[in-house]
């Protein structure tokens, strides 16, 4: 019988060790090459944590916003480590210098072709079994905003242009442009 080829783990450690500005996420092991951001996606980025920051900051709230590059490491282990585009974290305790540990309550993802399959499918199990409490994939070639709530184990969808609500922060919605 021929031996079982194992495939080699990485670890946080492993990420530490990539050359300057080389980018990749790990999830259970496992590397993901990041490809740089477009326009569209930045300007969707910078809208979104521009609009995040106001109602913070207007309802004197505690959370805190990061835009990627922003270490998550998520499950308090060395194999896991993401960078979202939007990460919202309201237990500061789990600020330090090197990001956040844990889970943060409000990730925002915004797809590109590269990371569509990664949005949808990986990310949305890791962020579910974390304990994300919120989890929104913006998809600027389908002009959807998917919204994952899973403290209510729903899925809404809202077309650009819509008003969408905010699950973790009431009477708050953030018209998509």
């Amino acid at each position: 019988m021929e031996a079982l080829r194992k495939e080699k783990l990485y670890t946080i450690d492993d990420i530490y060790a990539l050359p300057d500005g080389e980018r990749v996420e790990l999830i259970n092991g496992k590397c993901y090459a990041m490809a740089p951001p477009s326009r569209m996606h930045q300007k969707i980025s910078m809208f979104l944590s521009s609009e995040i920051s106001a109602h913070i900051r207007e309802n004197g709230g505690d959370c805190e916003i990061y835009a990627a590059p922003f270490a998550v490491f998520l499950n308090g282990d060395d194999f896991n480590y993401v960078e979202p585009d939007i990460s919202v974290i309201c237990d500061i305790g789990k600020l330090d210098e090197k990001g956040c540990h844990g889970a943060p309550d409000w990730i925002i993802e915004i797809v590109s072709p590269a990371s569509r399959k990664m949005d949808y499918y990986r990310k949305l199990f890791k962020y579910r079994t974390a304990g994300v409490r919120e989890y929104w994939v913006a998809d600027p070639d389908r002009r959807i905003v998917t919204v994952y709530d899973f403290e209510k184990d729903n899925m809404e969808e809202y077309s650009f242009g819509k008003s969408v609500p905010v699950g973790i922060y009431e009477g708050f919605s953030i018209q998509m442009p």
